[in-house]
């Protein structure tokens, strides 16, 4: 990091949503709101799943990795875009740019796995429900949750080992309120389009082989359960919707941004900020408070809070 950082830029500027200064200040306590709710909701989840025996099951310890993951979604950015709604110069070291960049792709490819390993979860829990207890056990659960957070570093590393060092010698201007791996590669003294077409492959092949495995793998779920109780399915496919929402907003966002070949299309702006504002709010919202088990956990927890 050194080395790119004596490349002659220390800090690159932003570009957060534009408006006038009463615009900018309703922003800042619009999305300080909506922080704080993130950072609550997700953390009533994983507080709520740890004190309540009965949801110390396989489904719930990923749904609290993927509230985890949520939260740390968010704040590798949002905290940022809040404070430079009241800053008229929008600014970020060269370090905290490349920070940025390795994290969202860790959080980023780290979520794309866990979604993978709940979706694996509930094929078990579907289709081979006599052995759901031994095939996911504790070991297995610790290790998909491991396994994603692993993949996630490797995918982010493997990114920023590329760009690191590249020559940043004049423009410094990102537009957007994060640094983001495209708009930052771009303003490279030299020539990087074969460096872009690979990272973008990289990261959409990694994205669509997920989804189209996440698909697959909820499509053999319906069928199977098809073929059983109408009870059965209905319950399965309250389930499955909320999976597919879920991973239709993750999803959805990242692979239009970085597969949409046109500079400064205005709308990645927004998508950016639903990815990493607006989805790690819904993502409890959609699991979680639509789930009996969860509400109820909660209600105990608050019992025993006031009780307390």
């Amino acid at each position: 990091m050194e080395e790119g950082n004596n490349s002659g830029v220390t800090k690159f500027e932003l570009h957060s949503l534009p408006g006038p200064q009463e615009l900018q200040l309703f922003y800042f306590a619009f999305f300080t709101l909506f922080y704080l709710s993130i950072v609550l909701g997700n953390l009533l989840i994983v507080v709520t799943i740890i004190s309540d025996p009965v949801l110390h099951t396989p489904m719930y310890f990923l749904l609290s990795n993927l509230s985890l993951i949520d939260l740390c979604l968010s704040t590798f950015s949002t905290p940022k875009m809040i404070v430079d709604f009241l800053m008229e110069h929008k600014t970020i070291s060269f370090e905290g740019c490349m920070t940025q960049i390795f994290f969202q792709h860790v959080f980023g490819g780290g979520e794309m796995m866990l979604l993978v390993a709940m979706a694996y979860d509930r094929y078990v829990a579907i289709c081979r429900p006599l052995h759901y207890v031994a095939i996911m056990s504790v070991q297995k659960c610790t290790g998909l949750v491991v396994g994603s957070w692993v993949i996630g570093v490797l995918h982010s590393g493997s990114q920023l080992f590329f760009i690191v060092n590249l020559p940043f010698c004049g423009p410094n201007k990102v537009d957007s309120f994060f640094c983001d791996l495209p708009l930052v590669v771009k303003l490279a003294c030299t020539d990087t389009y074969v460096l872009q077409i690979l990272l973008l492959s990289y990261s959409i092949v990694m994205a669509v082989c997920s989804f189209v495995l996440l698909m697959i793998s909820y499509s053999v779920i319906l069928v199977t359960v098809r073929r059983r109780s109408s009870a059965g399915m209905a319950k399965a496919r309250g389930t499955l919707t909320a999976h597919v929402t879920v991973v239709i907003l993750f999803f959805g966002p990242s692979i239009f941004i970085y597969s949409w070949p046109s500079d400064n299309f205005p709308v990645d702006k927004v998508l950016s900020i639903f990815y990493t504002v607006f989805t790690p709010l819904l993502n409890p919202l959609i699991y979680a408070l639509r789930n009996k088990e969860v509400i109820s956990a909660m209600q105990k927890l608050k019992s025993r809070l006031v009780s307390s």
